[in-house]
């Protein structure tokens, strides 16, 4: 059993330059960075839950106008949410036309280039393949009784 030589590599593993590594170096710090603030903003969310819960139990605390101003913000809400949509089905409008006026074009003429070539190949299968066959089975059978003859050596 040989050893292998820590000089060289296996032609599958990819060598990477040092810009490579410094981009994935890079992107690997904006990830934690990434991670760290989504963490931090549910642990702000949830002390702020806690908070209001707490304060909202206190006895002197007015529920009926926080009550009031929630039912405004969900209303708020509910038409940032409608104008959202509206948005999405423009986009989704705008998509559907892309499709039936810009890619199906491209298909159709590549199915139309597909049956040129597939009628192509069929063309030059029987006129120009076939013919040469049975040319080099002719050739290979001539040869062959020529050896038997003896007028041809191997």
């Amino acid at each position: 059993m040989t050893l292998p030589n820590p000089e060289q590599t296996p032609p599958s593993l990819p060598q990477t330059t040092p810009e490579q590594q410094a981009e994935l170096r890079e992107k690997e710090r904006k990830e934690k960075q990434t991670m760290a603030a989504v963490i931090a903003g549910v642990v702000i969310f949830l002390a702020l839950l806690i908070l209001a819960i707490y304060g909202l139990m206190q006895p002197s605390t007015p529920t009926d106008k926080i009550r009031d101003i929630f039912i405004i913000v969900v209303a708020l809400e509910s038409l940032i949410i409608g104008v959202a949509l509206v948005v999405l089905i423009v986009q989704l409008a705008s998509l559907i036309n892309l499709l039936q006026n810009e890619v199906r074009p491209i298909l159709n003429a590549t199915n139309e280039t597909v049956n040129t070539l597939r009628g192509t190949v069929e063309f030059l299968g029987e006129e120009v393949v076939e013919p040469v066959v049975k040319l080099s089975g002719y050739l290979a059978g001539l040869s062959r009784m020529m050896e038997l003859m003896g007028i041809k050596k191997k």
